[in-house]
């Protein structure tokens, strides 16, 4: 897992802690943790495709330069 893959989980883990501070409700904090750390990624993907655009560069590298963002090699 790359550096920013990392950093969004630790986000969305915090946010977690911070919603369900005791811990007693794993679903619960399970739940949200995983929804921020999808938003998350999609934000970061809408924020390339969004630089992408305003540089007028060709729609169709949106996704390469997505997966070099995350690291993704395949």
């Amino acid at each position: 897992m790359n550096t920013l893959i990392r950093e969004l989980a630790r986000r969305a883990d915090d946010l977690a802690r911070a919603k369900v501070p005791d811990l007693r409700d794993i679903p619960l904090y399970n739940r949200i943790r995983d929804e921020r750390f999808a938003e998350l990624i999609v934000q970061e993907c809408c924020d390339i495709a969004d630089q992408v655009e305003r540089a007028d560069m060709d729609p169709g590298y949106v996704s390469k330069y997505i997966r070099a963002h995350f690291g993704v090699t395949e």
